[in-house]
């Protein structure tokens, strides 16, 4: 049986209660039009009930496959058992604490990270609540450690809303909020499918826009050098995978300018993309790494893990991230059992496998679409470029908005990136616990979309 067709038999029952439910949801609906402040991104028509797994479920009954894993945070899927055996035993012992005060947990999930995941000589974790909080940890350890307050982030970036995360985002939403925290500049980031300057291979296209960037920065700093920001797999700018040398170059010229490396690992750690981290994938480790959405498997919890001596440095010169909910004990629970799922169900080698699967099926999709200009990514969380042609390789937004909501109608939540700059790139980033089945569905799913969306363009 099809999703949809078992989404259709559990919407059969009495008509009275259709129409009770149908009313709810309704009711529901409009107190969060009335109620709620729009926070931007892509809003669906209806509020939601219920996650289990691969699925999500609205207050009208309508079970929906979730290709993005809720907000990428999901990879174990939702409301799994582990979690939510964690969640009650931190019931029964504590979800709080003064922040002065480590619990247990956080001091057994700091070992567990030190010595099952991280690059060797990260050992010292500072447990938050988000991304972005886990950027501004990083950022001031970087500042107070090296002395200076110049940032480089590469463009296409995301690395969170709040102050200086946000001076060193570059995906979208700069504008109409005043400056940014002073000393951050933009680094062309790698774009081997639009490469902004053609200088032979994939490797010699990164390092020639790696010379340009470096040298406007070097130009322009005011001597103060603190760190080079970095999504490993730039994610929001289009599911954007720089070569390896990329990386291993980027490393040197950090150390030559006196400045840390800090790899934002929100999306990319804990064997999303077939590795424990994107560090040990190509083969560089950090000064910093930052990470998130896959350690809280959908509980608000992040992390900055660092070096013994930047923390022992940062310590004697007064370093503070004092927050309400530093070093609670309820998330750090959860990212244990997040953590010992992901071993036991042996999901990292699972993303490998799975990423393959789910890449050759879209890539057979590619094959029948022109429209489609390239697969790419890592693992399980890949990028599909739609294009008017192939040739130009001109983004196709309104193709890619059609699809978008053309796949929830038919029961598919995916993501779709619409920048004029940077193309229109489904986003899809699965639970590493999918079937293949499901994953199969989802792109069944995605071909009928594409194919409808296709069609009613050709009309008009």
């Amino acid at each position: 049986m099809t999703m949809l067709q078992s989404t259709k038999t559990s919407r059969q029952g009495h008509p009275s209660e259709n129409l009770t439910e149908i009313s709810i949801s309704e009711d529901l609906q409009a107190k969060a039009k009335e109620y709620l402040v729009r926070y931007g991104g892509d809003v669906f028509p209806n509020v939601f009930t219920y996650a289990r797994g691969s699925m999500v479920r609205d207050a009208s009954g309508r079970e929906i496959l979730d290709f993005t894993s809720g907000q990428m945070c999901a990879t174990i899927g939702h409301n799994h058992p582990d979690i939510v055996r964690a969640i009650n035993q931190a019931g029964e012992r504590a979800y709080h604490m003064f922040s002065g005060m480590i619990p247990d947990v956080v001091a057994e999930l700091a070992y567990e990270l030190a010595a099952n995941w991280m690059p060797k000589g990260l050992t010292r974790s500072l447990f938050l609540s988000t991304g972005s909080e886990s950027t501004e940890a990083a950022l001031r350890l970087a500042k107070i450690y090296t002395g200076g307050y110049e940032v480089i982030a590469l463009g296409g970036s995301w690395h969170g809303v709040t102050g200086a995360a946000a001076g060193v985002s570059y995906a979208s939403d700069r504008r109409g909020y005043g400056p940014t925290v002073p000393g951050t500049f933009a680094l062309p980031e790698p774009n081997s499918y639009r490469p902004y300057i053609e200088a032979g291979s994939e490797e010699d296209d990164a390092d020639a826009v790696l010379d340009l960037g470096l040298k406007m920065f070097d130009m322009q700093s005011r001597g103060a050098p603190a760190a080079i920001i970095v999504e490993p797999v730039i994610s929001a700018g289009g599911v954007l995978v720089p070569p390896k040398s990329f990386f291993q170059r980027l490393r040197k010229e950090a150390n030559k300018r006196g400045m840390l490396l800090i790899f934002d690992e929100a999306q990319t750690a804990f064997g999303r993309i077939g590795a424990k981290t994107a560090a040990e994938h190509f083969g560089v480790k950090p000064d910093i790494l930052c990470v998130s959405k896959t350690l809280g498997g959908g509980i608000p919890l992040s992390g900055t893990i660092t070096t013994d001596t930047i923390e022992q440095t940062a310590h004697e010169r007064g370093f503070t991230f004092y927050t309400s909910h530093v070093s609670d004990p309820l998330p750090a629970a959860v990212g244990l059992a997040v953590l010992g799922t992901i071993q036991r169900e042996e999901l990292v080698r699972a993303a490998q496998s799975k990423g393959v699967f789910l890449r050759n099926l879209l890539v057979d999709l590619q094959q029948k679409y022109d429209v489609i200009g390239d697969v790419r990514g890592l693992g399980m969380l890949l990028g599909v470029e739609l294009v008017k042609d192939r040739s130009s390789k001109e983004a196709h937004h309104e193709l890619g908005a059609l699809t978008t909501q053309r796949c929830f109608e038919l029961g598919l939540s995916m993501n779709i990136r619409r920048r004029a700059e940077r193309g229109a790139v489904w986003r899809i980033a699965p639970p590493l616990t999918a079937s293949e089945s499901e994953l199969q569905q989802g792109v069944e799913i995605l071909d009928r979309a594409l194919g409808e969306s296709l069609d009613i363009l050709a009309r008009n």
